[in-house]
């Protein structure tokens, strides 16, 4: 069994926590959560250790998740694609594939065409940065506006396991699915001081009245980075036609649509996840 560390990066005056696990002589990959309730273990904790067989797993809690420092300032996508390259340069890892889901998947993509000669492969699961259009309209805008409800879901789901089992229908196909580990994962990180400020903070920065700020789809012609892109079938928060509608537009691209599966692949359907990246990053 391949165990992970704990260990610490500063980017730009900012304490980044990481998961590193795998031979440091093994191809570098880089793995990027998401966002609401997010860290590194939490989205990626069943597939670090089998991918780890393989590559140099490094997984950043990314600025204002998980053990990473939660400073006072915008979490804009722009803010966190430009914390990845800060980290991938301050780690040392020389052209690593780099994986993201959701909003991880956005900052992973925005890295990439950003700096493209520092990106050896991509891959995208369920990613954000790929369309405009909000899943629940104008309710989203209006949760955007202001943070009341998300603070009340934190409060509620730390003072109750089953409702936070219960919260993870929004993102899963199936919550009886689920692992025990994946569960608990979300339950622990709920209760850490700040949780929830990085999102908030992203959602007002990035929700716009014309929908999405940040969409990248017109750059896709021009993103030479090989890149697989994961979707599930059953995602409501972001529609699989986007990572469709990208594969068709990126040169070297490669869509799976995963059945079962809603927006977090990595905890609903792992082995698959592993299979598919090791299938297509090298090794």
């Amino acid at each position: 069994m391949v165990e992970a560390s704990h260990e610490t990066a500063v980017v730009d005056g900012h304490r980044i926590h990481f998961l590193a696990a795998g031979d440091p002589a093994d191809p570098p990959l880089v793995l990027l959560h998401g966002g609401i309730i997010d860290a590194a273990a939490v989205s990626w904790g069943a597939v670090v250790e089998p991918l780890a067989r393989e590559y140099r797993v490094v997984a950043p809690d990314l600025l204002g998740y998980g053990r990473s420092a939660k400073p006072d300032v915008t979490y804009s996508l722009d803010t966190h694609v430009d914390v990845v390259e800060g980290f991938v340069a301050t780690v040392g890892l020389d052209e690593p594939a780099v994986a993201g889901i959701s909003m991880g998947g956005g900052a992973a993509l925005g890295f990439a065409l950003q700096s493209p000669e520092r990106v050896d492969r991509l891959v995208l699961l369920d990613s954000y940065g790929l369309g405009r259009e909000l899943a629940n309209g104008q309710l989203t805008r209006l949760l955007a506006k202001q943070g009341l409800t998300n603070k009340l879901a934190i409060a509620l789901m730390r003072r109750s396991r089953g409702f936070t089992e219960a919260s993870l229908g929004n993102i899963v196909h199936d919550t009886d699915s689920l692992s025990v580990d994946a569960v608990d994962a979300v339950w622990a990180e709920v209760k850490r001081p700040g949780v929830g400020k990085a999102y908030r903070s992203f959602r007002a920065a990035e929700v716009g009245p014309d929908g999405y700020r940040t969409d990248f789809t017109d750059r896709l012609d021009g993103l030479d980075t090989p890149t697989l892109l994961l979707h599930g079938e059953h995602d409501e928060v972001f529609p699989h036609r986007w990572s469709e509608r990208a594969a068709a537009r990126i040169p070297d691209s490669e869509f799976h649509l995963l059945d079962d599966c809603a927006h977090w692949a990595p905890r609903e359907r792992p082995a698959t996840v592993v299979a598919l990246i090791e299938g297509f990053v090298p090794r």
